[in-house]
């Protein structure tokens, strides 16, 4: 599968943290200086805390010993070590360091550049958790309603509580064309969602320009991948070509990436000498990367929402306190660090990705876990955050529950006036239904079959792709031409 022109990502699994494409990584020593991971391995290997001591060797020497003569069940050898460091990981207690066996590691490789399937989204364990961090932009995770925050409780049956992440990616990932039925927690809602989404080959081209009226450019950035960078630079110039007067870059629901690519978009709009972003390690050393960019003489705005994550927020941040953009829609996801991968010095294929340091904003704010506030916050519809319907009910007056004010919010959101929005199926919601029922040509029955559902929803994914529906983005438009009025 070749796709000309263009940068193309095809997950096989659900996209783990751990991704290289996904995570703000660092893979050019030449940018991460001493943070580099073979600086840091020798370090390691040569200090006085590189390796075990007699009485550790000993310890896990005499364990493993006696699982393999005494356990009930003959165990597999490989599974124990692979268990073993697992666990090590796992006593950090970070959420973004994790091991992969060859297997799940060489997929991890494959995704810089192969054709993969999945359901396409982001995940990490927080708090022990499988977290979802962001859906990639139409996929089949976003289009069935995952959302950032989503907690993952089980898929197909089987209960995800306990795993490793890498061991809950597997249970998830699948051939194309086959069904994930997940089962999710989600703020504000009061009993588990239910969302079946069919794995597809994910296509996700992490560049997209276009120039909106009154010569205003914006460009929406999907991820930060190898080649993203270049990218940019060429929609940007093309931009600039065709007269641009103001910039919107939007990284919503942009799960991050690999940190020299972010350092590189956003350099030619920080004047040389400022910082894009600092590197602090464990020692409280800090590196700073400096840009070697002139700065544009036009407004720009970036478009953030809780999905933005990462190298998406090196980016905001940077372009906020240097180069005076203002952040429009909500608060960001809040990762701050930065992970390296180790393979090629474990020698049998797998690879460990870990936390080597943390990064700053060029004003050196820590963002972990808090994120970065909007200059103005724009909050979605409240039917964003609504669970997908199920189908699986019939929805009919005096019905009460989570499912009736996902239809009620939707009804609302599509323009059809309701008396309420709790969950209750009032008169006002069956005078609703019917009006809606009408005007898409089906039966007036006042009820929420199937038929109803999925027509519902498939006019809320066309309300939702239309731009002229985008609040954020109109007022990061009414943002851009407010400066440039200022002028």
């Amino acid at each position: 599968m070749k796709f000309k022109g263009r940068t193309v990502i095809v997950f096989i699994l659900l996209t783990m943290t751990a991704s290289v494409l996904v995570t703000l990584t660092a893979v050019d020593p030449s940018v991460m200086g001493k943070f580099s991971s073979r600086s840091g391995l020798v370090s390691a290997q040569n200090g006085s805390q590189g390796g075990l001591a007699k009485d550790e060797s000993e310890k896990i020497d005499t364990v493993l010993s006696l699982i393999e003569t005494k356990y009930l069940e003959k165990v597999d050898r490989a599974n124990l070590i692979d268990g073993a460091i697992n666990g090590m990981l796992g006593a950090l207690g970070d959420p973004y360091s994790t091991y992969m066996e060859k297997k799940v590691a060489d997929q991890f490789s494959e995704s810089i550049e192969g054709s993969f399937t999945g359901i396409g989204a982001e995940v990490a364990m927080e708090n022990g958790k499988i977290t979802v961090v962001a859906p990639i932009r139409d996929s089949p995770a976003e289009r069935a309603g995952l959302l950032p925050k989503d907690v993952l409780l089980s898929v197909n049956g089987e209960s995800l509580d306990g795993l490793q992440l890498n061991e809950a990616v597997a249970k998830i990932r699948g051939p194309k064309g086959t069904k994930a039925k997940l089962q999710i927690s989600r703020v504000g809602v009061s009993a588990p969602v239910q969302l079946v989404l069919t794995r597809d080959d994910i296509d996700v081209e992490t560049v997209y320009a276009s120039m909106l009226p009154d010569k205003i450019g914006k460009i929406e950035i999907r991820q930060f991948s190898m080649n993203t960078g270049e990218r940019f630079t060429a929609e940007l110039e093309k931009l600039e070509k065709q007269g641009m007067k103001g910039l919107i870059i939007d990284v919503r629901n942009n799960p991050g990436g690999v940190l020299p690519v972010v350092i590189g978009v956003a350099q030619p709009f920080i004047k040389a000498g400022e910082p894009i972003v600092q590197v602090e390690d464990r020692n409280g050393e800090v590196d700073k990367t400096l840009s070697k960019g002139t700065g544009k003489n036009y407004p720009i705005s970036v478009l953030i929402n809780k999905g933005s994550a990462s190298a998406s927020e090196v980016l905001a941040g940077a372009l906020k306190e240097k180069a005076g953009a203002n952040l429009i829609g909500e608060t960001t996801f809040g990762k701050g660090t930065v992970q390296v991968s180790y393979n090629k010095v474990l020698k049998d294929g797998s690879l460990v990705k870990m936390t080597i340091a943390k990064w700053l904003t060029p004003d050196g704010n820590w963002i972990h876990t808090t994120g970065i506030k909007p200059d103005l916050e724009v909050l979605p519809p409240e039917f964003y955050s609504a669970p997908r319907l199920s189908k699986s009910e019939t929805l009919q007056p005096e019905m009460l529950g989570d499912e009736v004010r996902s239809m009620q919010l939707m009804l609302a959101g599509l323009g059809y006036k309701l008396d309420r929005t709790d969950g209750y199926y009032s008169a006002g919601t069956l005078k609703a239904v019917k009006e809606f029922q009408h005007d898409a040509g089906l039966t007036e029955t006042g009820k929420v079959d199937k038929n109803t559902a999925a027509k519902l929803e498939e006019q809320i994914i066309t309300w939702v792709r239309d731009e002229n529906n985008d609040k954020q983005l109109a007022a990061a438009v009414s943002d851009v031409k407010k400066r440039l009025g200022a002028k």
